[in-house]
């Protein structure tokens, strides 16, 4: 048996688990759930062969929904801790990019778009080789559209972004699969694991005077 590597990816309306052995995919769940990632995750990973242990484990940090990277990343950290295995964590939107031109047959620069809440859109361009082209950003809906530099779009808020987009542009409505997060290169992950928001949360703790 090679090196063990658990996926999980909880930072949207999904929730999804993957186990590599040598980067090999051996077993993987993916249920489009919207809420509930904390009842479903735990179950998932124990559905896995030997219960999903593993030597390396690989986290969605986020943008996406603040409680689902949450959830996601306390359990990696958890399960690192316990099984005494290397963390690591990866940019919601950079996924959805590698993820989308891996299934291309010409790859080409694309636009991910992702449902950010409020009326906004987490956004940020690719290169045809899912290299970031500029910073992720939540902006609303019209700025969204002038930020795009590629007619091809990808991500939860492709669709909508594509009804209000002047130019006519090719959009597929996806989400993030813990079961491709072994198609990031090295230099894609991040050694730092602590949720990625982009905005303020939309509750925070209240402070006594």
């Amino acid at each position: 048996m090679g090196i063990r590597i658990l996926a999980i990816d909880t930072a949207t309306t999904a929730c999804s688990v993957a186990l590599f052995d040598d980067r090999k995919l051996i077993a993987s769940d993916f249920q489009e759930i919207g809420r509930g990632h904390a009842e479903k995750l735990i179950p998932m990973i124990a559905s896995l062969p030997e219960k999903g242990h593993a030597d390396r484990i690989l986290v969605n940090c986020g943008p996406g929904s603040f409680t689902g990277a949450r959830i996601g990343i306390s359990a990696a950290k958890a399960l690192a801790l316990a099984w005494q295995a290397e963390l690591k964590g990866y940019q919601c939107l950079h996924l959805v990019a590698v993820q989308s031109l891996c299934n291309r047959a010409n790859a080409r620069p694309i636009y991910v778009c992702m449902l950010a809440g409020h009326g906004e859109y987490f956004v940020q361009n690719f290169s045809a080789e899912a290299i970031a082209l500029d910073e992720l950003e939540s902006l609303n809906p019209e700025v969204a559209t002038q930020k795009m530099r590629s007619k091809i779009v990808y991500g939860s808020g492709a669709a909508k972004l594509g009804e209000i987009a002047s130019n006519k542009i090719e959009t597929e409505n996806c989400l993030p699969s813990a079961a491709n997060s072994i198609l990031l290169d090295e230099d894609q992950l991040l050694s730092y694991v602590t949720p990625i928001y982009v905005r303020e949360p939309d509750a925070v703790r209240s402070h006594s005077i």
